[in-house]
């Protein structure tokens, strides 16, 4: 099963596809997560920033103690940034929405996991293969004699 994304995003002076496999826990991995109800709201909340920001979140998995996060990136932010968002945000949000059902402190912990995910090798070769042909033909000029 194929998992590319065939759509490119576009900002003023760049056409791109920025995607990125993000991971993080909670703090001592604490199963703070496992309501339904605080699943639902971060759900929203990442929701939220991502049209905020103008990110696109392809899939995501809610964890009790961690989250996934499959997202296109426009270049104009860092991934720094971006979890820097992510977390910041949403543990604020969360902790103004639920402060009964959370304890003090940070919500997340200090480390992500980030990877790129990469175009499928089949179009990267069948685009290779196929420069010449999308190429019109130039008009040669003479040469002098």
């Amino acid at each position: 099963m194929s998992t590319t994304i065939s759509r490119l995003y576009s900002l003023e002076h760049c056409t791109y596809i920025c995607q990125y496999h993000l991971v993080w826990c909670t703090k001592y991995r604490g199963k703070v997560l496992a309501n339904v109800y605080i699943k639902q709201e971060l759900k929203r909340i990442f929701k939220t920033i991502a049209k905020w920001k103008g990110l696109s979140i392809i899939s995501w998995h809610v964890g009790d103690e961690h989250i996934h996060l499959y997202v296109i990136i426009p270049p104009k932010y860092s991934v720094v940034y971006t979890i820097q968002m992510l977390k910041g945000k949403s543990s604020n949000w969360l902790k103004k929405k639920c402060p009964n059902k959370l304890f003090p402190g940070a919500l997340w912990s200090r480390g992500y996991f980030a990877s790129t995910v990469g175009i499928n090798e089949f179009q990267i070769r069948n685009y290779i293969a196929n420069q010449n042909t999308r190429r019109p033909e130039m008009p040669k000029l003479p040469l002098p004699a």
